[in-house]
């Protein structure tokens, strides 16, 4: 396998042993080079993780760069000709990874991924489709979104995430806990894009990707994902999947998926997704207040409603930045 595997590291060492020793676990025989680029944990990390896994390469940042700029250092020192990027809290259960290797390094297809799994075997989404000006990002919307899911639901619109891959499916987008692709598309498509820190920015990178290229999930094949593991400690924050909009962590998914409107789809559909956030404010304060009536105690929905404000008025501070499309790190906390 010429096949260079990147991971990121922040703090979570016993998750990169973990994700390392069920790669090995079914590719005995297969020569990997693994390289394992930190994002300056300070802690003991590298000397737990190269205890185990001597041969690794590790790679120190210096400070916590986030999602796309690690891997893209990965990447510019990996040597073979197709890269995972994988997350630590990636594991694997069967030769999965071997199998797709083998597959997508014979096909056609310029990236891919496999279905991943929640740790009881359900599913999770591990890939999906473009939609028009990003309107999918309205479903985050906490009383307009479920609004906009009932009447999506209603006129059978087609599904933008693909859950439930049991073939090859064509896609135009890969999940980021596991994407496999060959070097000289990245020459072609460009890196990861460098103002993201974390969220949404292997969907911007997939979106560079299939204007040249396709993109699939392999759906027969399968790996764990343990969701949201590291970033949740990373935030301190809790819960999986990307529908918390309401403290630290939502603040980053928040400007995030905003960022990655602007860059895809342009400043006139960042404008409309703007005004449709700001528009949900009275439905949401309506929304809680009703509950807190009828339940007479519901200190948790004011608090998330509040948190959302509060994430709603950062994003418009860095409005004009994001409108602008300059170079900057859109790193939410300190």
């Amino acid at each position: 396998m010429d096949l260079s595997i990147i991971i990121v590291n922040y703090k979570s060492p016993k998750m990169v042993i973990d994700c390392l020793r069920s790669i090995f676990s079914f590719t005995k025989k297969t020569d990997l080079e693994i390289l394992i680029v930190d994002n300056n944990s300070d802690d003991q990390s590298q000397e737990l993780i190269s205890f185990s896994f001597p041969n690794i390469q590790w790679i120190q940042m210096g400070y916590n760069a986030g999602y796309a700029r690690a891997n893209n250092e990965g990447i510019r020192q990996a040597k073979e000709g197709i890269i995972l990027l994988l997350n630590p809290d990636v594991l694997f259960e069967d030769d999965s990874l071997q199998k797709c290797y083998q597959s997508f390094s014979h096909s056609a297809y310029d990236g891919c991924g496999v279905q991943l799994l929640n740790p009881d075997k359900s599913l999770q989404v591990s890939g999906g489709y473009f939609i028009r000006g990003g309107l999918n990002n309205l479903l985050l919307l906490p009383v307009i979104g479920k609004i906009f899911k009932w009447l999506g639901n209603l006129l059978q619109v087609k599904k933008t995430s693909l859950k439930n891959a049991n073939a090859v499916h064509e896609v135009d987008w890969v999940n980021g806990a596991f994407i496999m692709i060959k070097k000289d598309v990245i020459i072609k498509a460009g890196p990861l894009d460098e103002d993201f820190f974390l969220y949404a920015e292997e969907i911007e990178w997939c979106s560079r990707i299939r204007k040249s290229g396709k993109m699939c999930i392999y759906g027969d094949l399968h790996a764990i994902h343990l969701q949201g593991e590291t970033t949740n400690q990373a935030f301190d924050s809790s819960g999986k999947g990307y529908y918390n909009l309401y403290d630290k962590k939502g603040r980053q998914i928040l400007v995030s998926n905003f960022l990655r409107i602007r860059k895809q789809f342009g400043v006139g559909w960042f404008m409309f997704h703007l005004g449709c956030y700001f528009i949900e404010i009275p439905f949401f304060f309506l929304f809680v207040l009703i509950r807190t009536i009828l339940f007479f105690r519901n200190e948790d929905s004011f608090s998330k409603f509040g948190g959302y404000v509060s994430n709603l008025f950062y994003l418009l501070g860095v409005t004009g930045k994001i409108i602008h499309n300059k170079p900057y790190f859109y790193k939410t906390f300190d």
